[in-house]
């Protein structure tokens, strides 16, 4: 059945084509912090290891959400990982050793970028393509990504 929920279809399509960026940045930061979770090594091991897990859980869910977030506005979400790594910002290459710091900044860069990401485009997303109900969602989303980075910007502070 068609969508009609009072946004045309030319800016649903605007704003599935931000969402599917966005939800392909969320999958490429659940694998990496995955990668954090598993791979993690040094004298905090079990500390570390436990907040990872907590934080890959909630993104797999911010996931979730942003695909269904698509779906709700009639469309499809993107589903492979070659979709993924051809729609993310972000980069799924890592560089540093298998220490707490250096999966952490690694991390908070990849929040910070998906938090300017969001925020460059919520005002775009209400205003011009006439979805509050997706900025809302965005602005939730932000805050969310914005506690996330600050847990991990307080753990490497000097």
């Amino acid at each position: 059945m068609k969508t009609n929920i009072g946004i045309s279809e030319e800016n649903r399509e605007k704003v599935t084509d931000i969402l599917a960026k966005l939800l392909a940045d969320e999958f490429v930061l659940y694998t990496k912090t995955l990668r954090a979770h598993w791979n993690l090594e040094g004298h905090d091991f079990h500390t570390k290891h436990v907040f990872f897990e907590e934080h890959y859980n909630a993104i797999k869910e911010f996931a979730d959400s942003v695909a269904e977030r698509i779906r709700k506005i009639g469309h499809y979400a993107p589903a492979t990982l070659g979709d993924f790594l051809n729609l993310t910002h972000l980069s799924e290459k890592y560089e540093g050793n298998n220490t707490s710091h250096d999966f952490t900044a690694a991390l908070l860069e990849d929040h910070d970028a998906i938090i300017q990401y969001i925020r460059q485009r919520i005002g775009t997303i209400e205003t011009d393509f006439k979805d509050v109900g997706t900025a809302d969602f965005l602005t939730g989303l932000l805050q969310q990504h914005e506690e996330m980075a600050w847990m991990l910007r307080a753990t490497i502070a000097k």
